[in-house]
Parts: C-alpha cells; sequence; structure tokens
C-alpha cells in the first residue's frame, strides 16, 4: 500500500481533511500492517526512550512520502491550520467569558489583545504532550474572539528551585519527558505543522486555500528570561518580539540530538546563514540584546519595563486598526516562505525527526548533557 493511495482513500480524495495523529490511526486501521495499531503503540509508549523499537519510524516515512507529494502535501498541511473540533466547541464560552484555563495554557482578553500565557512551572514552561493540544485550543481561540484584534504570547513564572517566582518564556521541549519516553514521533509533526504554523499564517478556511483566505491577526512575544528550543523556534513565527534586556536565546539541538522544527527554514531570514548554523550546529547563544539578537528581536527594555512595553505595543498597533494587517502578512510570506516552501521542508523534516528522534545518538546525547545535570 503506497502513501499517497492511502492518503487519497482516507482523505476520499481530498475531500475530507484530516489531521496526522487521525490520518495515522486510520491508515493503521484500515490497512493492517502499513502502520504501527494503537495496541502496538500503547506498548511502545510505556517504554523509555532507549527501549523503544522505533516503531513510529514508519509514521515518518509515511507522512514524509505524503508532504513531499504537491497535491496531497498542500491538502494535509491545510487540514493541519483549521481550528481544532474542541476549539470550536470552547468558542462560545471564551467569547463570553474573555477567559479560558487549560492547565498548561491560560487566555485572557486584555483589552483589544487575547493574551496567551504559557505554564508548564515545573519544567521551565517546557513544552510536552500535557503542552501540546492546550496550547493549539488557545491559539485558535485567540485567532477566532471576534473581540481582539491582535495576540500577545507570554511565559508564567515558574517554580524551579533556580528561577522560582520568575517569568521565563519557555525552555523548549521537555527533556526529561523525551528521555523518559512520554513524547511520541508524532508530537513534532502536531506541533510544527499545527500551532506554531497558524502563528505565522493563522487559521485556515476549508473552501479556500490557506495563502488566498486565513483568519490572522498580529502575534506580540514578551520574552523573559530565556527562549530555549522550540521556544525560540516560535519567536520566528511572530509580528514583533520583546525582550527582556537580560534574556537570551539558544537552539541546543544538536546537543539534543534532534532537528529544531522549523528554524533551519526560518532562522537563515533573521539572521543569516553563518549565525544560523553556528546557532544549530555549534550550540551559539544569542543575548537578546546584542547585534544578532536585535535581528529576531524587534525591542530591547529593562525587564522591570516589560508590562508597561506591552501595553505601548498594543495601544501602537491597534491604535488605527488592524484591516491590512492580514493583507500583509499573507505578501510578507508570497516572499518569504509561500506553503510550497514550507510543505517541502516538512517533507524532509518528518523523514529525518523519525530518524533523529529514535537514534542511540539521541539517548546518547541526552545522557552526557541533560540525565547526569
Amino acid at each position: 500500500m503506497q502513501a499517497l493511495r492511502a492518503y487519497d482513500e482516507l482523505s476520499a480524495a481530498r475531500t475530507r481533511f484530516l489531521r496526522v495523529d487521525e490520518l495515522c490511526r486510520r491508515a493503521a486501521e484500515k490497512f493492517p500492517g502499513f502502520l504501527p495499531s494503537e495496541d502496538a503503540l500503547a506498548a511502545e509508549a510505556r517504554l523509555p526512550l532507549r527501549d523503544k523499537k522505533g516503531l513510529e519510524k514508519e509514521q515518518g516515512r509515511f507522512l514524509s512520502e505524503i508532504l513531499a507529494n504537491p497535491v496531497a502535501g498542500t491538502h494535509l498541511c491545510h487540514a493541519m491550520l483549521l481550528p481544532r473540533e474542541d476549539s470550536k466547541a470552547k468558542l462560545a464560552d471564551y467569547e463570553r467569558s474573555g477567559e479560558i484555563d487549560l492547565g498548561t495554557v491560560h487566555l485572557k482578553r486584555h483589552g483589544k489583545a487575547s493574551v496567551l500565557t504559557m505554564k508548564n512551572p515545573r519544567y521551565l514552561n517546557a513544552e510536552d504532550e500535557s503542552t501540546l493540544a492546550a496550547m493549539e485550543i488557545a491559539v485558535d481561540l485567540a485567532l477566532l474572539d471576534p473581540k481582539t484584534e491582535v495576540c500577545v504570547l507570554r511565559g508564567d513564572a515558574v517554580t524551579h528551585s533556580k528561577h522560582a517566582g520568575k517569568r521565563i518564556f519557555g525552555a523548549g521541549i521537555n527533556l526529561t519527558h523525551l528521555y523518559e519516553g512520554k513524547i511520541r514521533y508524532l508530537w513534532y509533526l502536531i506541533r510544527d505543522l499545527g500551532f506554531v504554523n497558524k502563528f505565522y499564517r493563522g487559521l485556515a478556511l476549508p473552501e479556500a486555500h490557506p495563502e488566498v483566505d486565513s483568519k490572522e491577526k498580529l502575534w506580540i512575544a514578551a520574552v523573559e528570561g530565556f527562549a530555549i528550543g522550540g521556544h525560540c523556534q516560535i519567536l520566528l513565527t511572530m509580528d514583533c518580539t520583546i525582550a527582556a534586556g537580560d534574556a537570551y536565546l539558544t537552539l541546543p539541538a544538536r546537543k539534543e540530538g534532534i532537528v529544531p522544527g522549523a528554524a533551519n527554514l526560518r532562522l537563515p531570514r533573521f539572521v543569516g546563514d553563518r549565525i544560523a548554523r553556528q546557532a544549530i550546529l555549534a550550540e551559539r547563544r544569542i543575548d537578546c540584546a546584542s547585534d544578532a539578537g536585535r535581528l529576531i528581536c524587534d525591542e530591547i527594555v529593562a525587564p522591570a519595563q516589560m508590562d508597561r512595553k506591552l501595553e505601548e505595543i498594543i495601544e501602537k498597533l491597534t491604535s488605527s486598526g488592524v484591516v491590512s494587517a492580514a493583507s500583509n502578512r499573507r505578501a510578507f510570506r508570497a516572499g518569504e516562505e509561500p506553503l510550497e516552501a514550507f510543505r517541502r521542508y516538512m517533507a524532509v523534516y518528518a523523514r529525518e525527526q523519525a530518524y533523529c528522534h529514535f537514534s542511540p545518538a539521541l539517548i546518547a546525547n541526552l545522557e552526557r548533557n541533560w540525565k547526569k545535570k
């Protein structure tokens, strides 16, 4: 059974949208032996990463082949840019109350802004399976809310002993959970085809190509403490980034042994090829207040002035209305990263990340660079 034939059948000749996890589940059910079954995956999920058999590599090959095809791959990207069904179910409540607590994510309407706060305090606001759905639901609601014009992304105060009580933007992927085998391979694809791409492209409409019509708002990031790994990747999708003067960015993907989402595609646009390679391949730290940091961050402020600066930026962006924001975002993307370029990148990413996630080198890197700490 070829991947494209399976996709055509499962999507009813691309008239039905399926998210990547649902697509893999249905493919395993309909074509036994083609992809690992739910029972096999459930058994694998109980094992630490070092003891897994790597069954999910087949999912990577399957999704890579689909994404590599211009027609099927674009359709799959479109499916992942649609609002989640559980987001639509929560929209009426959020419109009425202006606030929703999703556990690891909190969303609140503040004047003309929807403020999304990342909350995983024990793990320095790191991303894991507990944050994945909550983050995408919050992004959907922030974009769908008719009462706000811009969105703000910020990390909450953490409880980790070294930074207790301080706001931290985020520490990237939860390395504890990664080592313990609690993060599945599909997590990466759901994340980067889902909410991270929604930051950059907005929400798609079922009836229109994502580059023709979409529901979009400007996103403002407030970076305090640090943005490591996946949280640094997120900054590359923002329209405006405000950073505290003592904050810094890193992409320690080589040390972790994985591909850093779409950073390989996006970071060179900000800082150039040399600095991008130094950051991704040689663990270069980028201080937000440095020359390289200012290529990513729009403004640097004293840590105590972050709240005031956010209010100022929100007022500046909304005082004259944001009627052209979506149009200008689409125009920027046409030149810098059309959906076709993203689709081709994700075809490579789906394949290579599957290999990296189950590579012995990842285990060795985690044990050498993280576990013994």
